[in-house]
């Protein structure tokens, strides 16, 4: 049968056209590589002859194919099916659902724990319910955009502060005295620079302002911090809600979970959109994401490893004259900064014709001018797949003029 297509819908394919190809004049098309099996240290990527390391995953712990991991996640797949086909409230919950939920809140040392498809819908659906018209939140102005979504759809009043600037936090708490309730809100860990919130400091002015104090984890649970209980243990403060995520170094799956006071968590599970009206999770990424927890909590060992990779990286890089982005030297997102968006997609094409996988990234992901390759060590990388970096971007880096 042939379809008729309105002026309209013409109209509007050759907008889409006009969109792509100003992309594409940008030099910020995102081409998806293509991994042949399973996300590893080495991984094969379909166009390369030979497996390449990988650089560029949020695998900061090597878990997300680890034995054990993988075993559990079977084994949960046989006992509790393929999935719930349901929501949590109606027949979506399992007892494998709260055990993971009070491992997690264990493992931060909160009262209770609620699960999400993804830490974006986590972030998406707590600011709403924690609050209203009568109350403020005000946000580090870099922070990841699933809380900036999230935070849109609160009808509280919104303040940004500048990024890390604890006087122009100080300065909105100050304009928002009038408000019930006032919410900080912060990455611990910020992904595109690797900058590390001070959240000592932060969590100092949210008592001395009768604030309360919301912290995302992503790229900080698992690994950041002498046990990896993230950005608190590593650098101090005390937030009184956590959103963090599955998918990244707790076993590279998806899933996402707010944890927290249990009154807070019991009116999630009344009133957070996302969580009632998304499946539950998976069975095998329930169970999966439990052997992670028992890993973690038994064997902190993982994260000296990591230390060890990450020290060694930044030194050498900072010794062949590459600019390293990031406040902490300690934390494995290690971004190589060279301000042309043209250049860090060439440059990483580069490498992946040395059997180095990582990508470029430039606006909107980050600002314009501020284009770079964005490095992610993980514990399970040797001394010489580090080295092999090193070299690799040495080489790269001489060739097209960077260094």
């Amino acid at each position: 049968m042939r379809r008729c297509f309105s002026t309209a819908t013409n109209y509007f394919e050759i907008h889409l056209k006009n969109e792509l190809a100003g992309i594409k004049q940008a030099g910020t098309f995102k081409n998806e590589r293509v991994i042949q099996g399973k996300q590893g240290v080495l991984v094969k990527v379909t166009g390369s002859d030979k497996p390449v390391i990988n650089f560029c995953a949020n695998n900061y712990l090597g878990l997300s194919s680890h034995p054990e991991v993988i075993a559990a996640g079977q084994k949960a797949l046989e006992t509790h099916g393929a999935g719930l086909s349901s929501v949590r409230f109606i027949c979506g919950t399992q007892d494998i659902h709260k055990e993971l939920e009070e491992k997690i809140a264990k493992f931060h040392g909160t009262e209770d724990t609620i699960l999400y498809a993804a830490c974006f819908d986590a972030n998406g659906g707590i600011f709403e319910v924690m609050t209203g018209e009568q109350d403020a939140i005000i946000s580090d102005e870099l922070n990841h955009a699933s809380i900036i979504d999230g935070i849109r759809l609160s009808k509280a009043k919104r303040l940004r502060y500048k990024h890390l600037d604890l006087d122009d936090l100080e300065t909105k708490l100050k304009e928002a005295k009038e408000s019930r309730f006032r919410l900080i809100v912060t990455d611990g860990v910020f992904s595109m620079d690797g900058d590390v919130a001070p959240l000592a400091d932060i969590s100092s002015l949210a008592e001395q302002y009768d604030a309360l104090l919301f912290i995302d984890e992503c790229h900080a649970t698992g690994f950041f911090g002498k046990t990896g209980r993230g950005t608190a243990e590593a650098v101090g403060g005390s937030p009184h809600v956590i959103n963090s995520t599955l998918g990244k170094a707790l076993g590279g799956s998806m899933g996402g979970y707010t944890t927290g006071p249990k009154p807070l968590i019991d009116l999630l599970r009344q009133r957070s959109r996302p969580y009632l009206f998304s499946n539950s999770l998976a069975p095998s990424i329930v169970g999966s994401s439990i052997k992670v927890f028992d890993l973690l909590m038994n064997d902190s060992s993982f994260i000296g490893s990591l230390q060890t990779n990450v020290s060694h990286f930044r030194k050498s890089m900072a010794a062949n004259g590459f600019t390293i982005l990031g406040n902490d030297p300690t934390h494995p997102i290690c971004p190589v900064l060279l301000g042309d968006a043209k250049l860090a997609a060439t440059m990483a094409d580069e490498l992946l014709k040395l059997g180095i996988y990582v990508i470029g990234f430039s606006f909107p992901v980050v600002p314009k001018g501020k284009a770079r390759i964005r490095v992610q060590i993980s514990a399970a990388h040797t001394k010489e797949h580090i080295d092999q970096l090193i070299e690799a971007f040495a080489k790269v880096g001489k060739k097209l003029n960077v260094v």
